[in-house]
């Protein structure tokens, strides 16, 4: 079952430093779920992984597309979650030049585990990642969450039809 409020853990991201110097200006920057989610709120939508065909063209574009409408719809942030290292996630969103949605790497899987979305992907090689869910948070409180249909471990893919862009921002706009 999900909790009502996010859990805590820490997402080990990497930050740009200029003072660094060099091709690669970036240092570890530890932040909490207090960091992303209290006292905000935030649209968090959370996807099998980095580069993969569905999440790459239909789920990410959509909430980058749609990010100046959830900020007017009273978001703070909008937040990509996968169970990927900061790496993957950094080179991922220069991939498909996302600006706006923050990438928060779950490294470790964390956040996931502690969410009860961790689902066994080794059939396809992928290791343990996150289902696909979208979710509205204020304040660490869940206030909505659309996960995908058919939960569980192994599937042959994991559908995109509640946790979509458009679904969160109708729901957002709803609420006023």
């Amino acid at each position: 079952m999900t909790p009502q409020h996010v859990p805590d853990a820490v997402f080990h991201t990497r930050v740009r430093n200029p003072a660094l110097g060099g091709d690669n200006p970036f240092e570890w920057w530890d932040i909490s779920s207090d960091d992303v989610f209290a006292g905000k709120r935030v649209v968090l939508f959370a996807l099998p992984g980095a580069f993969t065909p569905a999440c790459s063209d239909a789920h990410l574009p959509g909430y980058e597309r749609h990010h100046d409408d959830f900020v007017a719809a009273g978001a703070d942030s909008v937040v990509c979650l996968a169970v990927n290292d900061a790496f993957v996630m950094q080179q991922w969103a220069r991939s498909r030049a996302v600006e706006k949605v923050t990438m928060l790497p779950d490294g470790n899987g964390e956040f996931t585990r502690k969410m009860g979305m961790l689902v066994d992907r080794s059939t396809q090689g992928m290791g343990f990642r996150s289902w696909r869910y979208a979710m509205l948070v204020d304040d660490r409180e869940i206030v909505k969450l659309f996960a995908e249909p058919g939960f569980r471990d192994n599937p042959p893919g994991v559908p995109l039809e509640v946790s979509g862009a458009e679904t969160m921002l109708e729901h957002l706009r709803a609420r006023g």
